[in-house]
Formats: C-alpha cells, sequence, structure tokens
C-alpha cells in the first residue's frame, strides 16, 4: 500500500495531533489510540459530538439505499458528476474525500475514474461498515461532519458533499489553495411523488439560494447545472426510497407508501462547484 498523502487528525478535544495508522491502530504522540475495525474503517466520532446513542443512518436506512443504488436509480447522477469531475481542473491522482458518504457507492466509482487517493467520512457506523466491507480501497472513518473534520487543512484537492452535511469554515479549512468543492442538494422537484403520496404535498422547494448564502463567506461559486431524471419503481423499490429518504417514515407515512404499487418518481439535483476564497 502506497503512503497516504493526506494526513488524519487525532479528534480528542485539545488535541489535534497527527495520527499514525498501524496494522490495527491509529494512535497520535500524545498515546491516544483508536483500533480499526475487522472491516477495515476506523471510528473517530467522541462522545461529545454524538447527537445520540445510534447517531446517522440506521442499518435499515442504509441497506434500503444501497439497494436503491444497485438498481441503478440513481445512475444518471453519477455518469453526470464523473462528466463535471473530469472537466474541472484538478492534478493528477488528486485528493478525494467525500463528507456524508453513505455506504460508499459514489465514492468508489468516481475514485476509480478519477484514479484519486479516496477518503469516505460519514456519522453513521453501518455506513461505513458497509463502505468499508464493498470497497476496501478508501480510508473509511465515522466523525460527525457538522464538527471538527479530522484531517491537515489542505488535505484534499476535491471534496464532495453529495446531498450530505455542509460546514463551510471546516471545509475550506482542509481544502487545498486550488483545489473545488463540489455540493449536490436536491432539486426542487425531487421525489416529488414521493413527497405527494407521504406528505400529501408536491410543493417546489427552491435549495439553491439558501446553498450559496451558506457558502458565501468561504467559497466563490464556479459553477452550478441541474440533473433531473425518472426512476421507474416497484413497490418495494418505493418502500426502500421512503426508508432511505425518511429513515422509515411515521407510521401513517409508511401506510400510504404500503398502499403504492410502484411508479415513476422525479429525481434531481442541483450541482454546485466551489473555490475556495483566499484568506484575508
Amino acid at each position: 500500500m502506497e503512503p497516504s498523502r493526506v494526513v488524519l487528525l487525532c479528534p480528542v478535544r485539545g488535541c489535534s495531533a497527527p495520527l499514525a495508522r498501524g496494522e490495527r491502530t491509529w494512535t497520535c504522540p500524545r498515546g491516544h489510540s483508536f483500533d480499526r475495525a475487522r472491516s477495515g474503517y476506523v471510528n473517530l466520532l467522541q462522545p461529545q459530538d454524538k447527537r445520540s446513542k445510534t447517531p446517522g443512518d440506521s442499518k435499515e436506512a442504509v441497506a434500503a439505499r444501497h439497494r436503491l443504488l444497485e438498481a441503478g436509480h440513481d445512475a444518471p447522477f453519477l455518469e453526470d458528476l464523473k462528466t463535471t469531475l473530469q472537466n474541472l481542473s484538478l492534478p493528477p491522482h488528486p485528493t478525494l474525500l467525500d463528507v456524508g458518504c453513505g455506504e460508499g457507492t459514489h465514492l468508489a466509482a468516481l475514485a476509480s475514474t478519477l484514479q484519486a487517493e479516496a477518503h469516505g467520512l460519514d456519522l453513521s457506523v453501518p455506513a461505513i461498515d458497509l463502505a468499508a466491507r464493498l470497497h476496501p480501497g478508501p480510508t473509511w472513518i465515522v466523525a460527525n461532519a457538522d464538527r471538527f473534520l479530522p484531517y491537515e487543512a489542505s488535505s484534499f484537492d476535491l471534496i464532495l458533499s453529495l446531498t450530505a452535511r455542509m460546514n463551510p469554515p471546516e471545509l475550506r479549512r482542509i481544502l487545498s489553495p486550488q483545489g473545488r468543492l463540489l455540493v449536490a442538494i436536491p432539486a426542487e422537484d425531487d421525489l416529488a411523488e414521493l413527497r405527494e403520496a407521504v406528505l400529501g404535498e408536491k410543493h417546489l422547494r427552491n435549495r439553491v439560494d439558501r446553498t450559496l448564502a451558506t457558502f458565501a463567506s468561504d467559497f466563490e461559486l464556479e459553477s452550478h447545472h441541474p440533473v433531473r431524471w425518472e426512476a421507474r419503481l416497484d413497490a418495494e423499490g418505493m418502500r426502500d426510497l421512503l426508508a432511505a429518504t425518511y429513515r422509515g417514515g411515521r407510521e401513517s407515512q409508511r401506510g400510504r407508501v404500503e398502499g403504492l404499487d410502484g411508479g415513476a418518481v422525479t429525481m434531481g439535483r442541483d450541482v454546485l462547484v466551489f473555490r475556495g476564497k483566499a484568506a484575508g
């Protein structure tokens, strides 16, 4: 295995010393140690960074999302991402981080396309465990992306936030000076049919302006384009979509979806590419 160009930092409060990777543990010079799980990931989540006893997506939600991805229902989005990233002026073999990577399907595919050194981070242990089992190449980390991101400054040439977490100051800190941040958010009509069936409403939700405002202090927008497609789902696929999107939904919501035989569902993303603003 080639040595990593990305240095992980100790997440213990007040430490932030570099972590050295051993055969079974990651250890910092101050003696803080983190075991490598059997599947290959390392859990750096600190007690104060947990929002519940089992933070992040459940095992059921992770499995449902994986089945949807395996069935190809996200394929148009993935192909658009590949094209978008290949058109960026990235260095050869870039360092790549997916913040909120889930079960790793997108990161693994994009890392292969770019021949990148890949790193994935998510709050969910079931998601990272599945990612590590399915894709042993990248470095998989459990951590809270809303808090401290356990990487040295300027570590990454490319960072992805695919319908995931947004922590602009930390993302800016770990992005290289010439790097790019790609943020994908649900388009205004994403899952309109499911929202109508589950929530009884189908109104459009434009998230672009809010996202631009969130990143305005630390980043400059380089490009923006929409991606939309239609997925045809059977009844099981509808249930998986509910589980993956609404974490199972309330009892009344599940009941409404149970009555669906399947059908066409609109899917869409707004894809925004940012450059970091210069310091000062």
